[in-house]
């Protein structure tokens, strides 16, 4: 159970990822990611989550060479978008990643969402990068069980990791299932629903019991269910709130209570149903 915000998990291949991460989608490059890195890192966050799409390597990059914490204690990991996709792209965006990051290495490098056509080739890429020691994991983000099946099918390598949008409104059983019996560890984004979470009801009520709001059970709850949770902030205040989920713990019964809540109901784009 994690009970600290270093508090790590163990990936498939023995790397450790912590449990809580700071996700830096929509960080504006510069001052604003910049800072929201900075406020992360003195607030004991070691894992930051950025993308290529996210247009903020380098301030990400930039954020972390200045900080007193040594770049060996600090996850970091990005993904290679879906016009980059194919093998040789794949290839090129990851020495781009490295390049805006200003890093020699990756701690986790992902697939961003699952390009039909073409994801085997970047995974065919991915495990090259793994392979040569760039990347200390590597895995995949939006896969469905029936991505994963395909995916598995040829790969030589099981993805380590795969980044979803998980919260109380959306479980998806199957995928947990699927990903506990292959060694996958499961990630959330989007984990305090679009900032839903701090108002829900049933959220909000588990939480006056702890002192909590309802992002903290949510963010809770993921944690306990043994899943990554990187929310998403630039404030301050935020980036530090989020992290006060470790000194309280849900009992079964209140976790049977948010599992109830499942709606299968996605804020973001659906991995059988995108055209970007």
């Amino acid at each position: 159970m994690p009970d600290t915000l270093t508090a790590a998990a163990t990936l498939a291949n023995d790397v450790t990822m912590p449990w809580f991460g700071l996700g830096v989608f929509r960080s504006q490059e510069g001052d604003e990611v910049e800072n929201a890195v900075r406020w992360a890192l003195d607030a004991g966050y070691r894992s930051i989550d950025t993308a290529k799409v996210y247009a903020n390597e380098t301030g990400v990059g930039r954020a972390i060479a200045e900080s007193d914490v040594p770049r060996e204690s600090i996850f970091v990991t990005t993904k290679v978008w879906n016009s980059d996709q194919g093998y040789d792209t794949t290839l090129r965006a990851f020495d781009a990643s490295l390049e805006r990051l200003g890093m020699s290495y990756i701690d986790l490098y992902l697939i961003h969402w699952p390009v039909k056509g073409k994801y085997k080739d970047t995974w065919r890429a991915i495990e090259r990068i793994y392979k040569d020691g760039r990347a200390r994991a590597i895995g995949v983000s939006n896969f469905l069980v029936h991505q994963l099946e395909d995916l598995l099918d040829s790969a030589e390598i099981v993805p380590m990791v795969d980044q979803v949008e998980f919260h109380p409104y959306l479980q998806q059983p199957p995928l947990q299932q699927f990903a506990r019996e292959h060694g996958i560890l499961l990630e959330a984004w989007s984990p305090i629903m679009k900032g839903e979470a701090a108002t829900e009801p049933v959220l909000t009520s588990i939480g006056r019991r702890y002192g909590k709001n309802g992002a903290h059970v949510a963010l809770r709850w993921i944690l306990q269910k043994g899943i990554v949770a990187i929310p998403k902030s630039v404030r301050q205040e935020r980036i530090v709130a989020n992290a006060q989920v470790f000194d309280f713990e849900l009992t079964p019964e209140e976790m049977a209570r948010i599992d109830s809540l499942d709606r299968h109901h996605r804020y973001g784009p659906d991995p059988d149903n995108f055209n970007f």
